[in-house]
């Protein structure tokens, strides 16, 4: 794994310049590569969309969400300022394994959509100069800063929702739920692959009728190929304690292989494949 650390760029101005020109930001990388706040990027299988992934972490998050395990990329100065000609030069290193896995490119974070201009550009490169599949990760709150121009060079997005209690939604992760369920309805009405991921915590998500609103709200949409229910882990904790930042979960157990099997089996019972 590669971790850069230093300073971030702003993306609010390059925005309004690619918008002023009435142009999307695929178009943009077209004519000059941009740059952008990167954290790391790494190899991995399983987590982050199909097969064996090149996945890049975008600095920078809006939401705070408590059981973050990655909080060291919550501030978009905690990134270095990279080009997307060097993400995809590494990238270009790993194709012909990652072709052979079935597996593609991941833009995450952070939130890969705080810095929508770079993240197009890689999403678009990596689809169209690497021939590889690509999935964007995102808990969808900025989801109205993914033009369909971005979309396109989207493959399958890997979808967050935290809670379906829009109390215990603001509570997790300090924002409202509506943009993201917004931008799933958006997702449908494309067609676009989602897969759903929602993390299971004892005494905050777990009450069986807030995993039965996120189900019936997956299960209308159409979309939603797969739905992972992710155990909630304190692995990050040490990265919290490091950072100065409290974890206000410390004495919040993981859920139980008993409690993570009736959560599935109610994603289950909707007809969507829950893993």
């Amino acid at each position: 794994m590669t971790v850069l650390l230093g300073t971030s760029i702003p993306v609010g101005q390059a925005d309004a310049a690619f918008a002023s020109a009435g142009r999307t930001p695929a178009a943009a990388a077209t004519q000059r590569p941009s740059e952008g706040s990167v954290h790391s990027w790494d190899l991995s299988t399983g987590v982050d969309g199909p097969g064996t992934r090149f996945v890049t972490f975008l600095s920078g998050c809006p939401l705070t969400c408590l059981y973050c395990h990655n909080p060291d990329t919550m501030r978009m100065r905690n990134g270095k300022r990279t080009s997307a000609d060097d993400v995809i030069a590494e990238a270009r290193k790993y194709t012909r394994f990652i072709s052979a896995s079935g597996g593609g490119a991941t833009v995450s974070g952070g939130e890969p959509l705080l810095q929508p201009v770079f993240a197009g550009e890689l999403l678009h490169r990596m689809k169209n100069d690497l021939g590889l599949h690509t999935a964007l990760d995102t808990s969808g709150f900025l989801g109205a800063r993914a033009t369909d121009a971005l979309l396109r060079d989207v493959d399958l997005v890997l979808l967050d929702i935290k809670s379906w209690d829009r109390a215990t939604y603001r509570k997790v992760t300090g924002r409202p739920l509506e943009p993201t369920l917004d931008f799933a309805r958006r997702l449908a009405d494309l067609g676009k692959e989602v897969h759903l991921r929602f993390v299971l915590v004892p005494g905050l998500t777990d009450a069986a009728e807030n995993v039965e609103g996120v189900a019936a709200f997956a299960d209308g949409l159409g979309n939603v190929s797969r739905v992972d229910v992710l155990p909630f882990h304190k692995l990050g904790e040490a990265k919290w304690d490091a950072l100065g930042m409290p974890f206000t979960l410390h004495d919040t157990p993981s859920p139980t292989a008993g409690q993570v099997a009736a959560a599935k089996a109610v994603f289950a019972a909707r007809g969507l494949t829950a893993v």
